[in-house]
């Protein structure tokens, strides 16, 4: 699967009822880089209740200039969350099912 066909994506929980969208991905490098690139593997999902549109870089925390671009940003991903790839259940073109239980965690946007 390509990731630009995840993103925009509709997120279910486990009884079906609509979270979100998929509005960006988490990736981990685990080791040094190697003669090309590092090696990097996905953490979880960005899910946000109101869009899909990108953070463009600004759910880093101490990203803030210009002002009134952080601020819009922050204010439209409201209530986005972290959603680990444990706790997808099924990933597929049409939506994305979480599994029962899962545990949303701090997507790194200021709230």
């Amino acid at each position: 699967m390509i990731l630009n066909d995840v993103l925009g994506t509709d997120v279910l929980d486990s009884e079906g009822l609509r979270v979100g969208e998929v509005s960006d991905v988490r990736f981990a490098v685990d080791a040094a880089p190697g003669q090309l690139m590092s090696k990097a593997r996905l953490v979880g999902i960005i899910v946000s209740p109101r869009t899909a549109a990108s953070f463009l870089g600004f759910e880093r925390q101490n990203l803030t200039q210009p002002w009134p671009v952080a601020q819009l940003l922050r204010w439209r991903h409201r209530g986005s969350f972290l959603v680990l790839w444990e706790d997808i259940a099924m990933m597929g073109p049409e939506s994305v099912n979480l599994r029962e239980g899962f545990t949303p965690y701090s997507s790194g946007l200021t709230q």
